[in-house]
């Protein structure tokens, strides 16, 4: 999954007057040795597309005009070669369920409804960005179906594409139109962090058969539905439970070489080595200031004052620290950019240097000939280098002046570990049980904590990671049972022990 091949295709009608099919959220499904696409739709004139070789581009009309249409589709073919068909993208309507003929793709029967949001007892599902349920009721959204040990888990998400607390539900049945069983919390979380949301996923197997899920982040700074990928270690535990591990998501990992378990995190170790550390810049541009680049957020973004070759940004780490990589994340500065869809034409290029002193400078990586379009490059060293200073300077933007996000350096700041943290409480009342006040004493030289929590005290699978803070407000639990809490304190050194597991009831 780290190189990735783009093969453009534009889903045409031409004797329809050249009309796009694949509007929005296209639905790709598997049956025997074709791949389907269709895209969300509530008229019945998209046509459904089939392929027995996507990697040569080769497509054709399967079915000229898909009667039954649905915004955000999902296909799934059971063990038994039997096809069923998912949509749903409301906060009125519920996910509807449907099995389609496998030979003329239409409907058996009517839709099913699936599952209708329940935020009056899911603390997550409430819409908005505190999960406050202000503006709107919540949406449903992005279903799709995994099978696991003769058990369905149909996923979707919920409450809101544009907010950090866009997830991932589920609920579990023992056939594909349900009956289902809803699940207290999300299947995939990341509240907190450099990069945040995992909504609107897909679960799939690589060739190791691992699990993997797949899900939206949200940027939503150019636009309310401005978006990215994230991919996260995923999969079913001994009694059958399906967790995601978003722990450290945007923080480096090994891949997969072989079968793993994905219950253990192959998470590097390798911290951030410069959060709200000192920067200096070339140039600023407005209110895009320097300190924008650091602060562990991919909404902000420091810009220079042009996209001239030669504007530059360094980061101090504050000590002498082993580096072992770094992640640039370019920002669209542009208010005006036109970048809708894959573009080919479009490339950056840098170069980043390291120094101990800021004075004497040593190349780190050279990408001048760089011809890809990398917004969220990461560079992995061969081998460590001691650095306090580490220095990113444009040769090339693709568009727009030159603007960073999150210049982003690991490894390890060549000190102590913190502490773990000490009177860690989580106080729930009953006047809203979905919500709950965290607070614990500050650890002296830690920049972050990450709190993990579940319904079972050896299940705490979703992890929340806070910065600068000793306190939270958490509103993201079921309303009827008890949930358990554990905490550890983060620094550029490390992570502490985690405290005792604590049940809140």
């Amino acid at each position: 999954m780290l190189n990735w091949n783009f093969i453009s295709k534009k889903f045409l009608r031409p004797w329809n007057g050249g009309v796009y099919d694949e509007l929005c959220a296209p639905a790709v499904g598997i049956v025997g040795d074709t791949m389907l696409v269709f895209g969300s739709t509530y008229t019945s004139k998209f046509t459904l597309w089939m392929s027995t070789n996507p990697k040569a581009n080769e497509w054709k009309p399967l079915v000229d005009s898909f009667e039954i249409g649905g915004w955000d589709p999902s296909f799934f073919t059971d063990d038994d070669g039997r096809l069923y068909m998912y949509n749903g993208s409301s906060n009125k309507f519920p996910m509807y369920g449907v099995e389609l003929n496998r030979k003329t793709f239409q409907p058996i029967g009517t839709r099913k409804e699936m599952y209708l949001l329940e935020s009056w007892r899911y603390g997550w599902q409430r819409f908005g960005e505190y999960m406050d349920d202000t503006f709107l009721d919540p949406f449903i959204e992005g279903s799709h179906m995994t099978k696991y040990k003769g058990r369905y888990y149909l996923q979707y998400g919920a409450p809101g594409t544009e907010f950090s607390g866009y997830a991932d539900g589920l609920i579990v049945g023992e056939g594909p139109l349900g009956p289902f069983e809803t699940q207290s919390d999300p299947l995939s979380l990341k509240l907190g962090g450099f990069a945040r949301g995992a909504g609107h996923g897909a679960t799939f197997q690589d060739k190791w058969n691992n699990y993997w899920h797949v899900s939206t982040m949200v940027l939503s700074v150019k636009n309310n539905f401005e978006r990215r990928l994230g991919i996260w270690p995923t999969g079913f535990d001994k009694d059958g439970t399906m967790y995601c591990n978003t722990a450290f998501g945007d923080y480096p990992h090994y891949i997969a070489n072989g079968a793993a378990d994905h219950l253990q995190s192959r998470f590097t170790g390798w911290m951030l080595l410069n959060y709200k550390k000192p920067v200096t810049v070339s140039s600023t541009l407005g209110s895009y200031y320097a300190n924008n680049a650091v602060d562990e957020s991919i909404k902000t973004y420091w810009s220079a004052a042009s996209a001239n070759p030669g504007e530059w940004i360094q980061t101090d780490l504050g000590n002498l620290s082993t580096v072992q990589a770094v992640q640039i994340n370019y920002a669209d500065q542009d208010v005006d950019s036109d970048r809708l869809g894959k573009r080919l034409d479009q490339y950056h290029q840098y170069k980043l240097s390291y120094s101990i002193d800021g004075k004497k400078w040593s190349l780190l990586a050279d990408k001048s000939n760089n011809k890809t379009d990398v917004p969220h490059d990461y560079v992995e060293l061969a081998a460590p280098v001691q650095a306090r200073f580490i220095k990113l300077e444009n040769r090339h933007m693709p568009t727009g002046k030159f603007a960073i996000s999150g210049l982003r350096v690991f490894g390890n700041g060549n000190g102590a570990k913190p502490g773990m943290v000490k009177q860690f409480i989580v106080l729930r009342t009953e006047k809203d049980k979905r919500s709950a006040y965290m607070k614990w004493s500050p650890v002296d030289n830690a920049f972050a904590y990450n709190f993990y929590y579940g319904t079972h005290p050896e299940k705490l699978y979703n992890c929340v990671m806070v910065h600068d803070v000793n306190e939270y407000w958490f509103k993201a639990m079921d309303k009827e049972k008890p949930y358990y809490f554990t905490i550890e304190a983060i620094n550029e050194n490390g992570v502490s022990e985690r405290t005792k597991v604590i049940e809140v009831k």
